[in-house]
C-alpha cells in the first residue's frame, strides 16, 4: 500500500482529539464457545486474533507529517509494526461476566491510542465460566468510519478471513508523493486554483452550518457534561423482527422505529431521575454515509448528517413515532448536504493548516448542532465466527463529542438490534436505567406477545 494524504474530515477528526476525549470507534463482540473437538484455548483464539489482524494492510498504516501540503498528514506503512503492540488478552473473573466485559470497556475506551503506532487496539476478554470470550475492538475515527471500520474489523471474522488474499508488499512511491518533496510551479498553481475554488464551497457550506446552530449555545442539560475523561458503557437487545413489525403498521424505516424508541428511553430517563422533561426536544445528530449502496468502503471518512428533534416531550409513543417519521422525511427530501451534516462537508473543504489550528474551536462546536449521537452501524448479514466460537452479539460504541455525555450506536445482526450506549462516567452514572428504558419502550410501541420476552 503506496503513501496516502490523511483526508480531510479523517485529518480533522485526527486534531480534534485530545486525551480527555479520544476520538475512537469501538466495538464490543461477544462469542459462544469454540465448538468440540477442536477445544482452542484463550491462547489460541488470540494468537489467531493477532495473526488475522497483523494480514489486514490497513491495520499497519501510521500517520506521520508532511511538509506538503502545509498542515497535512499521512498515511505510511509502520516499518516497525508488531501486531503484539495492539493485540492483547485480559482474564476476567467470571462470576458476572457480561458486567465485567461492560465495565472494563468503559475503562479501555476512556484511553487514547498510542498516536506513535497505527492508531488501533484490540483486546481478548476471557474468564467466562463457560468458554466463551469477548473481544473489544477500537479503531481511531481517523482510520475509519463506521461503514470503513466494518470492513476493516470484519477481517478477524472465519467466514472473511478464509477468502482474503495475503497483504501485498508497498510499491514505490511515486513522484511528487506526500514524502518526495516541493511539487513543480505547475502543480502549485493548481493547488492554488482548487483551494480558491474550495473557499468558495467552504463559505457557502460554513452558512448551511450556521442556518442550522443554536445560537444561544444552550444543550439540554441532562445531556450536557464537564468532560470528566470518564466512561461508562451499558448495552441492550431488541428484537428486530418486532421492530419490523412495528414498522409494517406504522410505515416509515426500522431506523424511523428506533431513533422513535431512543426517544421515549429519554423521556423514561428524565423521569427515573426526576428531572423536568426540557424546554425543547434535544436535538440528535443521526450520521450518514455518502458510500454508494454497493460500492466498496475506500479509504477514509465519507459521512454526512441529518438532524433530528427527538420528540421526548410528546407523552404518546404513536405520536413520538410519526414525529420522528416526518422529520426523517423532511431530512431525506432535502439530502444529507445541509445543516449539521454539512460540518463535514465543510472539513472536507478547509486546507489541511485550519484543521490543524482551528480543532481548539471546532472541539467545542458541536452542542451547538446537537445534544447527542444515534448512530446505525450495518453488519454483515450472514452468521459470522472466530475461531469457531458464533458471533452472538456485538455492540458498537461511538465516540463522545466535547461537552456531550452520551453517543448510541445501533447494530442489526441474527435477528436483533444490538445498542451500545456510551456516557460520560461522571455525568451518567445511571447508564443502565437508559438501556432498560430502551427495552421498555419498544413493548409501548409492540407489547410482547405471548412466549416473547419483553424487548428482545
Amino acid at each position: 500500500m503506496t503513501t496516502e494524504l490523511l483526508a480531510p474530515l479523517d485529518l480533522a477528526f485526527w486534531h480534534l482529539e485530545s486525551t480527555a476525549h479520544p476520538l475512537h470507534l469501538g466495538a464490543l463482540a461477544h462469542f459462544g464457545t469454540v465448538p468440540a473437538p477442536s477445544g482452542a484455548e484463550p491462547a489460541d483464539v488470540l494468537e489467531l486474533l493477532a495473526r488475522r489482524a497483523a494480514a489486514v494492510p490497513r491495520l499497519r498504516m501510521r500517520v506521520r507529517e508532511v511538509l506538503i501540503p502545509v498542515g497535512g498528514a499521512a498515511w505510511s506503512a509502520d516499518p516497525d509494526f508488531d501486531v503484539r503492540r495492539h493485540v492483547r488478552e485480559i482474564t476476567l473473573p467470571g462470576a458476572d461476566f457480561p458486567a465485567e466485559t461492560a465495565r472494563l470497556a468503559a475503562e479501555l475506551m476512556e484511553r487514547p491510542v498510542e498516536r506513535g503506532l497505527p492508531p488501533w487496539e484490540m483486546y481478548l476478554l476471557s474468564g467466562a465460566p463457560d468458554g466463551s470470550f469477548a473481544v473489544l475492538v477500537k479503531l481511531h475515527h481517523a482510520l475509519a468510519d463506521g461503514m470503513r471500520a466494518v470492513a476493516i474489523g470484519a477481517g478477524i471474522f472465519d467466514e472473511i478471513a478464509a477468502g482474503r488474499r495475503p497483504p501485498r508488499r508497498s510499491r514505490t512511491l511515486p513522484p511528487h508523493s506526500p514524502s518526495s518533496g516541493l511539487p513543480g510551479p505547475g502543480r502549485l498553481l493548481g493547488i492554488a486554483r482548487d483551494r480558491l475554488g474550495d473557499l468558495g464551497r467552504a463559505v457557502e457550506v460554513g452558512a448551511s452550518v450556521v442556518r442550522a446552530s443554536r445560537l444561544d449555545g444552550r444543550p439540554t442539560a441532562a445531556l450536557a457534561a464537564h468532560s470528566s475523561g470518564t466512561r461508562r458503557i451499558a448495552t441492550a437487545t431488541l428484537s428486530l423482527d418486532r421492530v419490523h413489525r412495528v414498522r409494517r403498521a406504522t410505515g416509515g424505516t426500522a431506523n424511523d422505529v428506533l431513533l422513535a424508541v431512543v426517544a421515549g428511553a429519554l423521556r423514561r430517563w428524565f423521569d427515573g431521575r426526576g428531572l423536568p422533561l426540557p424546554g425543547a426536544d434535544p436535538r440528535a445528530l443521526v450520521p450518514v454515509s455518502r458510500r454508494r449502496p454497493g460500492a466498496p468502503p475506500g479509504p477514509g471518512n465519507s459521512l454526512s448528517g441529518y438532524l433530528l428533534d427527538l420528540p421526548v416531550t410528546e407523552p404518546d409513543p404513536a405520536a413520538r413515532l410519526a414525529a420522528v417519521r416526518r422529520a426523517m422525511d423532511r431530512n431525506k427530501a432535502a439530502g444529507p448536504f445541509r445543516g449539521a451534516g454539512a460540518v463535514a462537508l465543510l472539513a472536507d473543504r478547509l486546507p489541511p493548516l485550519a484543521h490543524r489550528f482551528g480543532a481548539p474551536f471546532a472541539s467545542g462546536a458541536a452542542r451547538l448542532l446537537f445534544d447527542l449521537l444515534v448512530t446505525q452501524v450495518p453488519l454483515p448479514r450472514s452468521a459470522l465466527s472466530l475461531g469457531g466460537a458464533p458471533l452472538r452479539a456485538l455492540f458498537p460504541m461511538a465516540p463522545l463529542a466535547r461537552g456531550q455525555s452520551l453517543a448510541v450506536a445501533m447494530s442489526p445482526y441474527d435477528g436483533r438490534v444490538h445498542i451500545g450506549l456510551v456516557a460520560d462516567g461522571a455525568a451518567v452514572p445511571d447508564l443502565d436505567a437508559l438501556a432498560d428504558a430502551l427495552t421498555a419502550e419498544l413493548d409501548l410501541l409492540d407489547p410482547p406477545e405471548r412466549g416473547e420476552e419483553p424487548g428482545a
